[in-house]
């Protein structure tokens, strides 16, 4: 990054589609402009490219619609174990893997735990201005959810009960109506009524943790629904060959789905054909990240799993067992991930953590005249498991490199 001007700079890199070097210049927190790096008259870089900058990439800032914590800090924390400084701490650690824009995820728990974590992510927000740019909303994963397990997860069973559009009122009293995005299981009997209720609030719905029927899946579509949460995982072991809900969100249009590309949550052919099937235009990817990613590998104790065991590739699982304790890489790794399989590009395996999930967030995730300047500088070659992150930008404040 090079200043230019007061209240003015120019970030550099290569785009990823292109593989030609671009100069965005960054003003009062905007774009304002796009522009190719020209050569100098004897085949130099352009003056305002830094020589560093030639293998370095360019991008908007990655997007995250699913974060319970990162680097111990944890989204869920009961009130004993953490105050608005942990959401503000998630925030900036965050910044330092390339997300400029972090969904945190409440998940199922008494309604007095889901509110003051609420309320705290809402105290982070009004703190910290770049906090508030960077959280637009919670996303709320429970507790209307399957309590079969295997689409249960590990949410708490005894903490699972029926969608109530009087509590959901209440989340959003609580938090000044910070909910944004709702994950539920359409199985229950008034899902329908309660699936447009939240639409007509402005929030989205989404289907994950679910058994319930194609026809189900398919009445919750039409009555609003709009995502899929981790699409793949929180399902039963074994299913029938058809029909079942995995086939049914993928051939749903209405739905866009949320992967987790961290290389333990779907084997690499498996997110391929959901890729495929349900077409990069409709996909997105989430880090699922629980408070150990990020930490270094290790045996841990955790409030939810009991003892488990973060591996050098990310791999959280229960010590002894072959079974996952929830995801530990950041999003930038998906990124890298997808990239590394074979039929994506990078520019693509980028999309799908930035202008993909930004269609949910106001349009965010391009490089574009008059968008807020969320970007990210990173290194990356075939075969690297993550992005090197270098220089991060979040509304225009240069806040990583």
């Amino acid at each position: 990054m090079s200043s230019t001007e007061s209240g003015a700079f120019d970030v550099s890199g290569k785009d990823p589609a292109t593989g030609e070097r671009l100069v965005v210049r960054v003003r009062d927190g905007l774009i304002a402009e796009v522009r190719l790096a020209e050569p100098a008259p004897h085949g130099d870089p352009d003056p305002s490219t830094p020589q560093g900058d030639l293998d370095t990439w360019l991008a908007p800032g990655l997007i995250d619609l699913q974060v319970n914590g990162f680097a111990g800090f944890d989204v869920n924390a009961s009130d004993s174990e953490a105050d608005t400084d942990t959401i503000t701490k998630l925030v900036r650690a965050l910044w330092s893997v390339g997300v400029t824009t972090v969904v945190p995820t409440v998940i199922t728990a008494p309604e007095a735990h889901i509110v003051a974590c609420l309320r705290r992510i809402a105290r982070a927000r009004a703190a910290d201005p770049l906090v508030r740019h960077a959280i637009p909303y919670v996303h709320v994963e429970g507790p209307h959810l399957s309590a079969e397990d295997g689409p249960r997860g590990v949410h708490p069973p005894e903490h699972l009960r029926a969608p109530d559009v009087a509590e959901f009122l209440r989340w959003q009293e609580s938090s000044a109506g910070l909910v944004g995005l709702v994950t539920m299981s359409p199985h229950f009997p008034d899902s329908t009524p309660y699936i447009a209720a939240l639409v007509s609030h402005g929030v989205r719905v989404a289907v994950g943790h679910t058994h319930a029927t194609p026809d189900q899946i398919r009445t919750a579509a039409e009555a609003g629904a709009s995502l899929s949460t981790h699409l793949g995982n929180g399902a039963h072991a074994v299913l029938p060959r058809h029909p079942h809900y995995i086939w049914a969100q993928l051939a749903q249009d209405r739905l866009s789905a949320g992967f987790i590309a961290d290389g333990h949550h779907l084997p690499a052919d498996t997110l391929v054909a959901m890729l495929r099937a349900k077409g990069l235009n409709r996909s997105f990817l989430v880090s699922d990240a629980t408070a150990l990613a990020g930490s270094p590998p290790g045996i841990y104790q955790t409030p939810v799993g009991g003892e488990v065991e973060l591996s050098e590739d990310g791999r959280l699982s229960h010590r002894g067992t072959p079974f996952l304790a929830g995801a530990a890489r950041p999003i930038s790794d998906g990124v890298a991930h997808v990239a590394n399989l074979g039929p994506f590009s990078l520019a693509e395996a980028v999309a799908l953590a930035s202008g993909s999930p930004g269609r949910f967030c106001g349009g965010r995730g391009e490089l574009r005249v008059g968008a807020t300047a969320d970007l990210v500088r990173f290194r990356w070659s075939p075969g690297k498991p993550t992005l090197t992150i270098e220089q991060v930008v979040v509304a225009g404040t240069r806040v990583v490199g």
